[in-house]
C-alpha cells in the first residue's frame, strides 16, 4: 500500500524512537524531509542527520537528542495533512506554547520555522508543530 503522508511518517518515527530511547532512527529520504530536519537541527531539537543507502533507496539516519535523560522533543504533531491542508499568512502563524515551541512552515523561500517566516514576512503551509 502506498504511503499517503511521508512527512507524518517521519515525525512518527522520531516520536516513537524518542519514546523507546533510541540514539537514532531511519527514514526514507526526500527533499522535504531533509529540509524539515534542517529546521529541527537549527532549532536544537535533533543532533543532526546523515544520508545513507537503504538497499537501492536513500535513507536519512536521524540522530535524536536528549537532555538529562529526557527527549528534547516532548510533542511533535502534523498540522497540515493530506486530507486537510492548513495555510497561514506571516502575521497569523500559530505560536506554540507561548513561544517555547516552533511551527514548521513550507514557504516560497523554503521550509522555515515560524520565527524565521515572521522575520522574512512570508507565510505558507503549516507542516508541523514541535515543542
Amino acid at each position: 500500500m502506498a504511503m499517503t503522508d511521508p512527512l507524518g511518517d517521519m515525525l512518527t518515527r522520531i516520536r516513537n524512537g524518542q519514546q523507546a530511547r533510541k540514539d537514532s532512527v531511519m527514514s526514507p529520504a526526500s527533499n522535504l524531509r531533509a529540509r524539515v530536519l534542517d529546521v529541527l537541527q537549527r532549532e536544537g531539537y535533533i543532533r543532526g542527520y546523515t544520508e545513507e543507502l537503504l538497499g537501492r533507496h536513500k535513507g536519512l539516519r536521524i540522530e535524536l537528542k536528549y537532555f538529562e535523560g529526557q527527549p528534547a522533543i516532548k510533542h511533535v504533531a502534523r498540522v497540515s495533512k493530506p486530507g486537510r491542508r492548513v495555510y497561514s499568512g506571516s502575521k497569523e502563524l500559530p505560536i506554540v506554547r507561548n513561544g517555547l515551541g516552533i511551527t514548521i512552515v513550507s514557504t516560497p523561500r523554503g521550509v522555515l520555522s515560524d520565527a524565521e517566516a515572521r522575520e522574512q514576512n512570508v507565510g505558507g503551509e503549516v507542516l508541523a508543530e514541535v515543542f
